[in-house]
């Protein structure tokens, strides 16, 4: 796991070692173990590494083709890279490391851009063609792994972290109203390739690009969710259960120790269980060495399941103790390590979280990020779920569903029943286009009429239709991976961990696992009360009885609505009543405040708005500080 930056002069503009350096030593967070800069005349590479796989000299970067051909830089891990150096070695290649980074370059020097299928790991990275002067770049199927960039008609500049690009001198990336004004007006951080940052884009998730010294870009698609076949499988559980163990084991690999986050849900303990086997079927490796790493807030008591586990596993438990206090302070520093805002203070344990697996020596963790948006883990996938059976016209089935859903989790059959129905009428009425275009300028009146923000934010609002949702399970999955929440959720997890030096693998996207239950049905994901349901059946035996049967979901959670009304009260306050917030020009700060005491007085839940307002108005305040130096 490193830091890549990357400069390049276009039309034979030379490119300033400083620059490089600049953008290097942002990211030293990222990689302290080693670091290193690659300049030839018009590119220009700078490298920060943590070392993870081969601790030697031989794993530094950038690293340059026994030829001398290519240069690269690489962010990320290659799981695979034990099979692929066999089946390179076959083809004559010769290998100084024992690490991934010189697999990587070599599968490109014997494959070129038809490698990329063969990867199976979370990656962004740049190759530099001297001979032919052109550069060569991808990122992972999921955009574990992040790849910025801005272009002009001087430089192009490609970094691991927006700071990066604005270290450099050659873009500053100015605050970005247009992404500004959907987060503050509906709190959508689901930006897709646009930023927070004028100019600074990026590069999508299972895609691929090349371009020439004098700027001709090429970019396209190597994987996609779209045209998956079905799964063929006589026993999918099992199928699962063998895919995700070996997604285990891959990501087990480690020169270093690796350590696992513990919630006491499904996907936690899944991990925690199959990495506790792969070790135990390791002569002379104990369980006990395994550490897991948790948070429990005091109104959200995990300890039952959490206990089941470890009496399972045998792993060390070591639990975040922590205030909303001490989550607050933290709060500026996580911002300018995440460059743009978070969805809640959940992300602030994340970061705490990451922190103290760091403090005990941990450089790796396994996580179980991605298992709710590809097995259907939220429960708004039920509803989803009912859509599709009544769309289907299979009524009774439907009606079944909801039933047993009901009869696990409470609430009025009849009720969820109707409610998915005139959800279907919805979708139907939405075909139309009269009706959308009707739903649309409704929805942009409803914004413009937000009494919190003036006209001076709202202009900036783009009358963009909403696409169409069919309410399908397999459409709100994809929506999930693609769109929104997976690549939110997988840049907060980049950050906290790479913030303290860690690295986080998430076995549950395993491109091989998630290719497997894109292609089941949909009642192996949600069945009768249960959502997961592959998930659930493949770990019969595997984890706690009393984990795999809960139908309830935790996570991190946190409790913002009680904090912000008094542990955190004053100093938000102090934010939205400050001098730079009246001076912004987009607010009504009164009626900010009015509702603030609203609040306090449990007239309203608004934590998370009010709390989008602060963090908003504290990455502005970092967006005009030197990106080295404003930490």
């Amino acid at each position: 796991m490193c830091g890549i930056a990357v400069a390049i002069g276009l039309n034979g503009r030379p490119i300033e070692r400083v620059a490089v350096e600049r953008m290097a030593k942002s990211l030293f967070h990222r990689g302290p173990d080693d670091g290193g800069i690659y300049l030839d005349e018009s590119v220009g590479m700078g490298f920060r590494r943590l070392s993870i796989l081969d601790l030697s000299d031989a794993g530094h970067q950038p690293m340059v083709s026994e030829d001398g051909q290519f240069v690269l830089v690489f962010n990320g891990e290659i799981f695979n890279y034990v099979e692929l150096r066999s089946e390179l070695r076959q083809l004559g290649f010769q290998f100084r490391s024992s690490g991934d980074s010189e697999v990587l370059l070599a599968a490109y020097r014997q494959w070129g851009r038809d490698c990329l299928p063969k990867l199976n790991g979370m990656w962004a990275f740049v190759i530099y063609d001297r001979r032919h002067r052109r550069i060569f770049g991808s990122r992972d199927r999921f955009g574990v792994k992040p790849l910025y960039y801005s272009r002009n008609s001087a430089v192009v500049q490609f970094a691991s972290e927006i700071k990066a690009l604005r270290a450099s001198g050659y873009h500053q990336g100015e605050l970005n109203w247009r992404t500004s004004a959907k987060f503050l007006l509906e709190g959508r951080l689901d930006s897709q390739g646009e930023t927070f940052y004028e100019g600074i884009q990026q590069i999508p998730p299972g895609s691929a690009f090349e371009m020439t010294l004098d700027g001709v870009w090429h970019e396209w698609f190597f994987w996609s969710l779209d045209g998956l076949p079905p799964a063929v499988s006589d026993n999918p559980a099992r199928t699962f259960a063998d895919l995700f163990e070996d997604s285990v084991r891959i990501r087990m690999r480690s020169d270093v120790p690796v350590g696992v986050c513990l919630s006491g849900g499904l996907d936690s303990t899944a991990i925690i269980c199959a990495a506790a086997r792969q070790r135990g079927d390791r002569a002379g490796e104990k369980t006990e060495s395994l550490q897991a790493f948790c948070y429990m807030a005091k109104e959200f008591d995990e300890s039952r399941y959490i206990a089941d586990t470890l009496t399972q596993t045998g792993a060390q438990l070591r639990q975040l103790e922590t205030s909303p206090a001490e989550l607050w302070n933290d709060l500026r520093k996580l911002l300018w390590f995440q460059d743009e805002p978070v969805h809640t203070m959940t992300a602030v344990v994340g970061y705490q979280l990451m922190r103290l697996a760091a403090s005990q020596g941990i450089r790796v963790v396994l996580n179980g990020q991605g298992a709710d948006e590809t097995i259907g883990g939220y429960s708004s996938y039920f509803q989803d779920y009912w859509v599709a059976l009544i769309r289907q016209g299979r009524m009774r089935e439907a009606w079944q569903a909801v039933t047993a859903y009901t009869a696990a989790h409470g609430g009025n059959s009849r009720v969820r029943f109707t409610d998915a129905a005139s959800r279907c009428l919805s979708w139907e009425m939405y075909r139309i286009n009269a009706y959308r275009q009707w739903a649309q300028a409704r929805r942009q009146a409803r914004l413009r009429q937000n009494p919190w923000y003036s006209t001076d934010l709202t202009k900036h609002l783009i009358n963009e239709e909403m696409p169409p949702n069919a309410h399908t399970l397999s459409n709100s999955l994809k929506q999930s991976v693609v769109s929104a929440p997976l690549p939110l959720y997988l840049r907060i997890e980049d950050r906290n961990s790479m913030a303290h030096s860690v690295e986080a693998r998430l076995p549950f996207l395993d491109y091989r696992v998630v290719s497997f239950v894109c292609g089941l049905s949909d009642d192996w994901k949600v069945r009768g009360p249960w959502n997961k349901y592959v998930l659930r059946e493949g770990m019969r035996g595997r984890i706690p009885e009393s984990v795999r049967a809960r139908v309830d979901k935790m996570g991190f959670p946190t409790a913002s609505k009680k904090w912000f009304a008094h542990d955190l009260y004053e100093p938000l306050r102090d934010i939205l009543g400050s001098r730079a917030v009246r001076e912004r020009g987009i607010y009504n700060v009164g009626a900010l405040l009015t509702d603030l005491e609203r609040h306090r007085r449990g007239e309203v839940d608004l934590a998370n708005k009010l709390f989008h307002v602060a963090e908003f108005e504290i990455i502005s305040d970092l967006i005009g500080r030197d990106p080295i130096l404003a930490s």
